[in-house]
């Protein structure tokens, strides 16, 4: 173990110094030292990614053992950990993704509008790595379609799918988030534009009582009967990723708007999921556990990436504590042979599949991001 923590700082150091990027050429001189405890993220993270990529099918540029809207999860921690450990090795992937996934829903479009945003959230973390701006025009080429989805059913909102029979909380989170992302990204009238999409995406969603007393988000609205239509807070199950995907979203429309009290509501949020949704070891777990399916086996990965975001906004001993713990936890008691992850982090080992790895891997990336964001302030 400690052989292939030397050979791996080594790597990184060589990377460093010799320029092969030309981002890594441009601030050598300036890169703290890592401390061990990050060599050993990122070398968990480097041989997880492995594990993850032997699920992966070139012909097709999406994941086996696992689901359309996973396969852009995974895309995303790959860009993740491209972007933490400075390694160009995965771009080739991420760019052949982008072709050949289109050839089982071309322009990333289907049914459903969940669907539809996690790839947008995806193409947007490619082109913040790569700038490349065919990323970005995907992007904006999804929102487009995703905004079709509101109408003023429960005052607003878009539907879950185009069957447009159910206004759940997932599908508005990444419509959210996905128009703040873009209007950060863009400039002028259309910057304006998906800023007012994004802060009425907010409005309406603060309003709609999905955000329950306890500042947990349940899974959707149930529609009355009749010409009035209201809409309520259904009271199904609360679900991890419910709590993480709009804390990205409010740290963006933060960042759009200069506005702090958005990242305080991230906050309360983020604590409530903390507190409540974590186990007496305070490892994360969802309801459906050990058996969630390939749905439910991404979850939690969506929680804590979207934490670590939060944290990078507004720094908290009790977030970076808390990915810490689960990175660890789910590395030392849910790891199998071959580095294969299982999707219940507190163990044993059962089985994986890509969407468990990737899941797992949005909190091994985490706490490398985070560790190493804490070597450069004295953490």
């Amino acid at each position: 173990m400690l052989n292939r923590l030397l050979r791996l700082f080594l790597l990184i150091v060589t990377v460093y110094l010799c320029g092969c990027a030309a981002h890594t050429a441009r601030n050598r001189h300036n890169l703290p030292a890592l401390a061990p405890s990050t060599v050993a993220y990122l070398q968990r993270s480097a041989d997880a990614v492995q594990t993850l990529q032997k699920w992966y099918s070139p012909s097709t540029g999406l994941y086996q053992t696992t689901g359309w809207w996973n396969s852009a999860n995974a895309i995303t921690v790959l860009v993740d950990y491209s972007r933490v450990s400075q390694s160009t090795q995965y771009r080739s992937v991420i760019a052949n993704t982008f072709t050949a996934a289109q050839k089982t829903n071309p322009g990333f479009l289907n049914r459903f509008y969940d669907d539809e945003g996690w790839w947008a959230l995806a193409w947007i973390d490619a082109y913040d790595l790569t700038r490349d701006r065919k990323y970005l025009f995907m992007a904006e080429s999804i929102f487009a379609d995703m905004a079709a989805a509101w109408d003023d059913t429960c005052g607003g909102g878009i539907w879950w799918s185009k069957d447009r029979t159910y206004k759940n909380a997932i599908a508005n989170e990444l419509f959210f988030s996905v128009a703040v992302h873009l209007s950060n990204r863009t400039s002028g009238s259309v910057r304006k534009q998906y800023l007012n999409w994004g802060s009425r995406e907010w409005n309406w969603f603060e309003a709609s009582t999905m955000i329950n007393a306890k500042n947990l988000i349940n899974d959707g609205l149930t529609i009355s009967k009749g010409p009035a239509k209201s809409c309520t807070n259904n009271g199904k199950t609360i679900w991890t990723y419910n709590q993480g995907a709009v804390l990205g979203g409010l740290v963006e429309l933060s960042k759009a708007k200069r506005d702090p009290e958005l990242k305080l509501t991230a906050q309360k949020i983020a604590t409530a999921a903390i507190a409540q949704l974590a186990d007496g070891n305070g490892i994360l777990h969802d309801p459906c556990e050990p058996r969630c399916g390939a749905d439910g086996a991404q979850f939690k990965g969506v929680l804590v990436r979207n934490l670590v975001l939060l944290d990078t906004a507004i720094p908290r001993t009790a977030y970076e504590s808390f990915v810490d713990r689960n990175a660890d936890a789910l590395w030392k008691d849910a790891r199998g042979p071959d580095f294969q992850l299982a999707e219940d982090w507190s163990g044993p080992f059962d089985s994986a599949s890509a969407a468990s790895q990737a899941s797992a891997l949005d909190a091994l990336v985490g706490a490398t991001i985070l560790t190493s964001r804490g070597n450069a302030s004295g953490r």
